[in-house]
């Protein structure tokens, strides 16, 4: 029996996940944040949505794509913003690199805040924080504009 028989296989699960432990260890990191990031956009999307009244966001529909893209940016903003104050400047210096790569400006965002992940031992306590200041500001002001188109159509 040849060798490479017994040692063929790799750890890995993914045989396309890349050989590099860094590498991995990142793409699982913006694997995760893209679902939290996700779960927390959506979220406060569905929240707000049923606070007006309205339907909720559908996948095939073109302008609830787009408040959700837009929910993602404003929310990976708010937590960068949050937690920058607080770099050393070598932690600057990564994260300004990471958000200068190549794709969008959601894929440049998601990347520096890979960055922020692996160099922040409390980063997801942070995430967390940032959620629940993101969800409640979304619903707040979600009221607020109800309240005032209420008062503008006399139902208020």
């Amino acid at each position: 029996m040849p060798s490479d028989e017994f040692f063929g296989t790799s750890l890995r699960r993914d045989p396309a996940q890349p050989a590099d432990l860094s590498a991995r260890i990142d793409a699982q990191l913006r694997e995760r944040l893209e679902e939290a990031v996700d779960f927390v956009c959506l979220d406060a999307l569905v929240q707000r949505r049923r606070a007006l009244g309205l339907t909720p966001p559908s996948a095939d529909n073109a302008r609830d794509r787009e408040e959700f893209t837009q929910g993602v940016r404003a929310f990976l903003t708010a937590l960068r913003a949050a937690i920058a104050a607080t770099l050393t400047e070598a932690q600057r210096r990564k994260l300004a690199t990471a958000e200068h790569a190549n794709g969008d400006e959601t894929e440049r965002m998601l990347a520096g805040h890979v960055v922020l992940a692996r160099e922040l031992p409390d980063y997801w306590q942070r995430f967390e924080t940032a959620r629940a200041a993101y969800t409640a500001e979304r619903l707040s002001s979600g009221g607020k504009r109800r309240g005032l188109l209420a008062r503008l159509f006399g139902r208020g």
